[in-house]
């Protein structure tokens, strides 16, 4: 009986929790404070991404952020993961992301909404839809008539989804970014005028305004930026600021010589590329910055304080003049205090020890993990060379390799095809490639073309009649800096052959791989580095996450049950993919791998991750 009592009790504990906390409220900033309902509010808040997370355990990592000691969570809004096509908006299912915002709130945590319409994010294209590219009158970024009224019908439908939401309105939402790291942008482009670039970000904040946001606004920069970045009437809060002084002469400059002071993001972990080492930060650094900010009273945000994964095609990509570009690994793992699949790490437990210290009740206990299962070795019972794909479709045919996105499409593959009639000898330039490519004739593997390398060329001997092809990958758009501006896909200059220009009639075959593809596989030998699909059923008892290796396999992609993980690449230094255990199901489950330089028999799964592994 007195069981029973204690559990009504804490049920109605539990209802009048939410009750209470999801009345109408105040959020402002006043006098150089936050204030929370008229009270004095430091921000403890840690970023994760919804879409990088399955719905299915938003909920959990939400209550594994409010264990540690947090007080708000802070997620991008991604406009290309909402507008799926031009004019079609989606915000259901695993993109509900009112559905998210309650279930913060749910856990008992404020929200703070990053909607852009520029994220960055190492997320494709820093979320802008990659079809804007197609009006030749666009320029993003800018004042740009054609770009901003995209920008208004983005803002219109995302405040349908967060207006309602915020705290005057009994939702957890307490502030909302305008703009995302424009001083950065702003400093880069200097073509354009400081004027022009501030005109452009109040119109962005006007937009926001007009379309119902209400709640206090806020930029986002590193202090060195913050001339660019600032808008008139937003809370500048700086980026990667460690030093107290530095912070507070910045943002007092700006904000009329008063606080609060807040750090939007304070990164303990960094981002990772392909072919690049694994980056990462000690607890003991993580925790020392930490203790700072609490013992000088300064808000801020964690970057991130749990990463996920990048689903699909969704990774981007930063540009350096070294390197050209440096794609993003598939996990966002970030070595952040939660890592990729949800589970506490020794640095979620020292900034937990220091929460708890300056919380007068006890912190709620951490969640279980998930279950953790592995898949044995699994045999692929139907194996097909991608040119018998190819050879069963109508081409698009030009005088010139057309771009993906005059092909119109965003992500995936494009094949180019030309057949000779004399023979040509010597070096194949292929200057205009973005972003990774293998080159056949008649379908036999000649080599491998790579801007991340900046390899361009290689030697060819092509005779009449032979077919050159050449398999091209979008790796994911540049989502930082200037270059953001020149981001098309594909081949997007002349092909060349011992320095003549190759024209005539090329065929191009567009492999967008939104799902995988259909296809009547036939049991035949496939010859070295010729791109594969495959397919394999397996058979589960229990369902679980796992960890895919593929450290056998080239480089691709791979779907489980018609969920597409992300990008693999020999490369590493991610030699894993993560498979959520919701994607999973008891009894029969299909794998399905496309790998663009290799030809596997078979594939199992670890039960735990390799991130940090380069290729020898």
């Amino acid at each position: 009986m007195k069981k029973i009592i204690k559990n009504l009790l804490f049920v109605i504990f539990l209802l009048s929790f939410n009750f209470i906390f999801s009345q109408k409220g105040n959020f402002k900033i006043d006098n150089g404070n936050f204030l929370l309902n008229g009270k004095p509010f430091t921000i403890h808040s840690g970023e994760m991404h919804y879409p990088r997370i399955p719905s299915q355990y938003w909920k959990h990592r939400l209550q594994m952020m409010k264990a540690m000691g947090l007080n708000t969570v802070a997620t991008y809004v991604f406009w290309n993961y909402h507008e799926e096509s031009p004019g079609k908006w989606n915000f259901s299912g695993e993109k509900d992301l009112k559905k998210f915002i309650k279930t913060a709130q749910e856990v008992g945590l404020y929200v703070i909404v990053r909607p852009g319409p520029y994220v960055c994010a190492e997320w494709e294209f820093g979320g802008y839809p990659w079809w804007l590219q197609k009006d030749k009158n666009l320029e993003i970024r800018t004042d740009n008539m054609a770009f901003l009224e995209q920008c208004e019908k983005y803002i219109s439908q995302l405040a349908k989804q967060i207006v309602p939401l915020q705290i005057n309105n009994g939702g957890p939402i307490i502030m909302v970014q305008a703009e995302n790291e424009f001083g950065s942008y702003v400093d880069q482009r200097k073509d354009i005028s400081l004027a022009q670039h501030r005109k452009y970000s109040h119109k962005i904040k006007d937009m926001l305004l007009r379309h119902g946001i209400s709640v206090p606004l806020f930029t986002s920069d590193a202090t060195i930026y913050f001339e660019g970045g600032n808008i008139d009437g937003a809370l500048p809060t700086a980026n990667g600021e460690s030093d107290i002084a530095v912070l507070k002469k910045a943002v007092n400059q700006y904000n009329k010589g008063k606080g609060p002071y807040m750090v939007a993001e304070y990164y303990p972990g960094w981002l990772d590329h392909w072919a690049e080492p694994f980056v990462k930060v000690t607890t003991e650094d993580v925790v020392k910055q930490t203790e700072i900010y609490v013992k000088n009273g300064i808000s801020f945000n964690y970057y991130m304080i749990h990463g996920g994964t990048n689903f699909g095609f969704t990774s981007g990509a930063n540009y350096d003049k070294n390197f050209d570009i440096q794609p993003d690994i598939t996990s966002y793992d970030y070595d952040a205090p939660i890592n990729e699949a949800g589970r506490a790490t020794p640095k979620y437990n020292a900034l937990r020890n220091i929460f708890q210290k300056i919380n007068q009740n006890k912190l709620p206990d951490v969640p279980k993990p998930m279950k953790v299962i592995t898949i044995p070795k699994v045999k692929f019972s139907k194996t097909n060379s991608l040119f018998d794909l190819i050879n069963n479709r109508k081409p698009v045919v030009n005088n010139q390799p057309m771009t993906f996105e005059d092909l119109n499409i965003g992500n995936g593959y494009v094949l180019y095809r030309r057949k000779f009639d004399k023979t040509h000898k010597g070096k194949l330039e292929v200057k205009g490639l973005r972003d990774y490519a293998n080159v056949y004739v008649n379908e036999q593997w000649i080599g491998e073309l790579n801007r991340i390398n900046k390899k361009y060329d290689l030697e060819i001997e092509i005779k009449a009649g032979d077919r050159l092809e050449i398999l091209v990958e979008n790796m994911g758009r540049i989502n930082y800096g200037s270059e953001i501006v020149n981001n098309l896909k594909g081949i997007i200059s002349p092909i060349k052959i011992d320095g003549n220009e190759v024209t005539g009639s090329w065929e191009m075959f567009p492999l967008t791989f939104d799902t995988f593809p259909q296809h009547d596989y036939k049991v035949k030998n496939i010859a070295v580095n010729t791109p594969v699909i495959q397919e394999a059923e397996f058979n589960l008892q229990e369902t679980g996450d796992t960890f895919l290796d593929m450290r056998e396999f080239g480089k691709g992609i791979v779907f489980v049950n018609g969920k597409n993980l992300g990008r693999y690449w020999k490369v590493g230094p991610q030699q894993t993919l993560y498979l959520p255990g919701v994607w999973l199901r008891k009894g029969k489950n299909v794998i399905q791998v496309f790998d663009q330089i290799k030809n596997n028999i078979s594939i199992k799964s670890l039960d735990h991750p390799i991130l940090d592994q380069i290729a020898k």
